[in-house]
């Protein structure tokens, strides 16, 4: 119960306590966040694989928290008898953004649920199939539509999923102004 608070406390302070934006490097991020996870990554045997990911402007504590969820999760919805492989990219998009795409080789999701992951406490599974809070994709949500961009999710179940998250790599405005137009 206290970590569904917490989570829910988490979910609600991204806008009231979100830091001002810096230019944030999203490889040395991921670097900390798969240092965090090595026990779990060697429990799962599993793989991260990086390629070329950016620099922008953004929230650094939040950029490490969008990160560790999207891993974290890949890592907790591994199919059992395959270790998790987990692809971090990048690659400019139009408008002046980055498409940065989190791609995994685990149970994946029927198509239909894409939208509903990202609500708070929406769960596909039992607690007793997979622990959590049913929290973590919606702080996601959150996090990107705080720096004005937006996350998706491609998949097939038993084929893993691949998270693509659009974010700009400079930020025009305040961070305040993306949450109260995007609300």
């Amino acid at each position: 119960m206290q970590t569904l608070i917490d989570d829910l406390l988490q979910l609600s302070q991204i806008t009231a306590k979100g830091k001002p934006f810096e230019k944030v490097d999203l490889a040395q991020i991921t670097d900390e966040v798969i240092e965090d996870l090595e026990t779990r990554l060697r429990e799962t045997k599993g793989k991260i694989t990086i390629g070329n990911l950016p620099s922008l402007d953004a929230d650094p504590f939040q950029m490490r928290q969008l990160l560790q969820n999207l891993i974290e999760n890949a890592l907790k919805y591994h199919r059992p008898e395959t270790p998790p492989i987990i692809h971090l990219d990048s690659q400019p998009s139009e408008n002046g953004c980055w498409k940065i795409s989190v791609q995994d080789n685990g149970i994946g999701l029927d198509e239909k649920f894409s939208e509903r992951i990202f609500i708070p406490l929406e769960r596909l599974h039992g607690r007793s199939s997979y622990k959590g809070t049913g929290i973590g994709l919606a702080i996601c949500k959150k996090i990107i539509v705080r720096h004005g961009g937006s996350i998706s999710v491609k998949s097939r179940l038993g084929e893993g999923a691949l998270f693509t998250v659009i974010l700009p790599k400079r930020q025009a405005t305040s961070p305040e102004s993306n949450i109260s137009q995007s609300a």
